[in-house]
């Protein structure tokens, strides 16, 4: 059987994901659809609308065959390593294809990562800009391209990981159908996650958008998971720690532990905190996610330890799903996990287990323990 490999958040799951499962299989010509999905919070640090057995249901009823969790050591990063992380799931996973949305398909991403190659490491020497920005205006004097919109940068962190590991993935971005990736607003058929996320917020409707699957669990949502209302725990967390501890966090770096003390003091809202942690060093992006890692307890030693064992964490399958696990599961090299035990959460898992927990004080429904796979049944 031959399977096609989608990078996905589904949060929440929407038409346009379903156009993208349907040129996937369309482009490839595959037998089965693997989904490698970010758990209960997004690579910018934020708890997902639904939790993940719920995105991973509505997946099911609409195209993907098999749903295999990305770890949060993975999932909640930065471009370049959320994509090698995703890339290295779904080579162990024996997809022979990989299929992805970008604003500008049509550009040579291996071409930027060669370009990289020749980049002035004194052009990095900027503390008033971001990374990113400086990232691009040398990208832009040697190919006149800049990256700066969401998926075209993950487009070229897929081929920096293909490359770098030499994988024989094939790599095909497609054009993203409707909105843009922040873009508020709902218009025609197809909207951005981030504006179904704000007319939920506004209870406003999303029917037209969204298949009825996802209508129906959004229309139980009282109020949308954020950082308002885990901004207790992290500002207690800042104010009562030991500075010395907080230098411990992962990528809590240059000083970053003094100003999230700061904040914390001085700021009763998530809202105002984040506004008075911001500098032009850091994108928002950086700092919710060490919010994450500050709130978890996320060291530098756990993610380093993490990293070295992955695993395969199936969420749920089809019949077509399990006819595919079943002919690769003696030859993938990591952990195939279905259902998670103590011993496991203790240990493998630990990091996600105690994710889990943390987004169960939005729903009270256990994540991890003990969950059996979302299992979809041919009717017939």
């Amino acid at each position: 059987m031959r399977a096609v490999g989608l990078v996905t958040e589904y949060n929440p799951f929407h038409n346009g994901h379903i156009y993208h499962i349907e040129q996937a299989r369309k482009i490839t010509n595959a037998d089965v659809v693997v989904a490698v999905m970010s758990g209960n919070f997004t690579q910018r640090g934020e708890p997902t609308i639904l939790d993940k057995w719920q995105r991973t249901q509505a997946a099911l009823q609409n195209g993907v065959d098999l749903v295999v969790e990305l770890p949060i050591f993975m999932a909640v990063q930065p471009a370049h390593r959320f994509a090698a992380g995703a890339l290295e799931l779904l080579n162990d996973l024996q997809v022979s294809d990989v299929v992805f949305g970008a604003e500008h398909p049509l550009w040579d991403f291996a071409n930027f990562v060669e370009a990289e190659k020749h980049f002035s490491q004194r052009g990095f020497e900027k503390f008033n800009a971001t990374y990113a920005t400086q990232f691009n205006q040398q990208l832009s004097s040697l190919t006149g391209h800049s990256l700066t919109d969401p998926n075209d940068i993950l487009a070229f962190s897929y081929y920096k990981a293909k490359l770098k590991n030499k994988y024989s993935i094939h790599l095909h971005p497609i054009n993203r159908l409707g909105s843009q990736y922040h873009d508020q607003t709902i218009k025609g058929t197809i909207a951005s996650a981030s504006a179904i996320r704000e007319a939920v917020s506004k209870h406003e409707t999303i029917d037209q958008v969204v298949p009825k699957q996802t209508a129906d669990l959004l229309e139980k949502i009282k109020c949308v998971p954020g950082w308002e209302q885990l901004y207790p725990l992290l500002r207690n967390f800042l104010i009562q720690t030991p500075l010395e501890h907080l230098q411990q966090i992962y990528q809590m770096a240059e000083g970053l532990e003094h100003r999230y003390r700061e904040a914390a003091e001085r700021e009763l809202t998530f809202s105002g905190f984040i506004r008075r942690v911001k500098t032009k060093r850091y994108t928002y992006s950086r700092l919710l996610r060490v919010c994450l890692y500050t709130v978890m307890e996320i060291t530098n030693d756990q993610v380093s330890q993490a990293s070295t064992h992955p695993y395969l964490h199936v969420l749920g399958f089809n019949e077509q799903g399990r006819e595919y696990l079943h002919q690769i599961k003696k030859s993938v090299q990591y952990p195939l996990l279905t259902k998670i035990s103590q011993s496991e959460h203790d240990g493998l898992v630990n990091l996600d287990y105690r994710a889990g927990k943390l987004y169960q004080m939005f729903t009270g429904v256990e994540q991890d323990v003990k969950h059996a796979p979302v299992i979809l049944k041919k009717t017939n």
